[in-house]
């Protein structure tokens, strides 16, 4: 073969091999993040990983000439580049609170647990008739802030003559930050009840949603906390504990998710660093308590895009290319990590089915058409709290059930008041205790 021709070969076989170097050094390190739980912002890693790399690079270089030995030094460099981008951060590392709501005061109360929340206030709406007992909203998440659309379905019921209260859960939104090891599921049903107790408006009605919804069945399974609550509404609950989230089996029909647009807008997902820091929290490989990212960076750089397909299967298949805009870029706030965190601690909870067997609370459980939630973590509770009087099956709609779409927010507000007066429901009572087998067959 011409040596012309052996050239180009050998230059295409030394560019793979600097291409197979780097790739091994990015792989080291990204171990060596997983390994050190991202110690020091990184940088244990990233120092860790130049060392073996110019280790390598030094034997690799023994034989040649003094010129030629920097040569295995090139992917090194490379590998060093790409990867000190995961150990700077690119949003601040104090946490950034959203701006004040302008149709909202913003009030903060020091709760009895030292939570630090922020709490917003709907007084009832002249001239509707004033319902005599309070209403406290708990959105989902866990940790995320309330949404601009959320606040407007409480503003309804505000206009029906609810005096309605709202707070977002430590860490999220406007509220303080606690500990990374100190969001538990129980520290969240331990502010619910030093809530209510600062409201200090008695016994009061409570509307939980989502996460929310699985903090509220907790609650009612413990008697200190119930003795607090007139009625309870578990509106597309999680998991209450932890075998309960260890099921698997059916959903809702067919959401959005898949079907709709992707959301636009940045992504902190883009950036190196909080690709991998919260990549490798999702799989496990991180702690929510990493020091890779803390937990005011990781609240500053998550946005509602990062949700990706997850704001989509909060809605039907028939909504995909209608999906309204949930919130707004400056009031968004979701906490990935503390998420995470009070997740895990469901998940490694025991069993409350004998003591929420004990309720004696009047509840009501709404359950969504095209609920993207396990079946089974709604039919749960309905199957082990005995005080559940009436099911709304809502159809036509997603997990997130008040959306602002058609009638949606007419319907869910119906449905919610009517249990609250003690009315005749406005749906069939449905699925029942016994219908539960037949349910989960024939809605999936």
């Amino acid at each position: 073969m011409p040596t012309s021709a052996i050239r180009p070969i050998r230059f295409t076989g030394r560019l793979l091999l600097a291409i197979a170097a780097v790739a091994m050094l990015v792989v080291v390190f990204l171990a060596l993040i997983a390994l050190t739980d991202g110690a020091g912002s990184g940088l244990a890693a990233w120092l860790s990983t130049l060392g073996v790399g110019a280790v390598l690079a030094i034997w690799r270089g023994r034989r040649r000439t003094w010129p030629a030995r920097l040569v295995p030094f090139l992917p090194v460099a490379v590998a060093a580049a790409l990867t000190a981008s995961v150990c700077i951060p690119t949003v601040p590392t104090a946490r950034r609170y959203p701006p004040a709501l302008p149709f909202v005061t913003t009030q903060h109360w020091s709760l009895t647990t030292g939570s630090r929340v922020a709490v917003y206030h709907y007084p009832p709406a002249q001239p509707s008739p004033r319902h005599p007992t309070s209403l406290v909203y708990l959105n989902g998440g866990p940790v995320r802030g309330i949404s601009v659309l959320d606040h407007r379905f409480l503003q309804r019921l505000a206009r029906q003559g609810y005096d309605v209260y709202s707070y977002e859960q430590a860490g999220g939104g406007r509220s303080d930050l606690l500990p990374m090891n100190r969001y538990t599921i129980s520290r969240s049903v331990s502010d619910l009840a030093a809530f209510i107790d600062r409201l200090n408006k008695g016994k009061v009605d409570i509307l939980g949603f989502s996460s929310g919804g699985a903090v509220l069945t907790r609650a009612l399974a413990d008697p200190s906390v119930a003795a607090r609550l007139h009625r309870a509404i578990i509106a597309e609950p999680g998991p209450m504990d932890g075998p309960t989230a260890h099921i698997t089996g059916h959903k809702g029909q067919k959401s959005a998710r898949g079907l709709a647009p992707d959301p636009t807008g940045p992504r902190s997902t883009h950036v190196p660093r909080y690709a991998v820091a919260f990549g490798l929290m999702r799989l496990g490989l991180l702690s929510p308590d990493t020091g890779l990212i803390g937990q005011a960076e990781g609240d500053n750089a998550f946005t509602a895009a990062d949700l990706g397909s997850d704001t989509a299967s909060a809605y039907c298949a028939r909504d995909a290319h209608r999906i309204p805009v949930e919130d707004t870029p400056q009031n968004f706030s979701f906490s990935p990590a503390a998420s995470l965190r009070i997740q895990q601690t469901v998940k490694g909870s025991p069993s409350i089915a004998s003591q929420l067997r004990q309720s004696r609370t009047p509840a009501m459980l709404m359950i969504a058409e095209c609920s993207s939630q396990i079946r089974q973590w709604e039919t749960t509770v309905l199957a082990n709290d005995p005080a559940i009087q009436r099911t709304q099956y809502m159809p036509g709609v997603g997990h997130h059930m008040w959306n602002g779409l058609g009638d949606n927010n007419d319907r869910a507000a119906a449905v919610i008041t009517a249990f609250l007066q003690d009315k005749p429901a406005p749906l069939p009572n449905y699925p029942t205790r016994d219908e539960v087998p037949t349910f989960l067959r024939d809605h999936k």
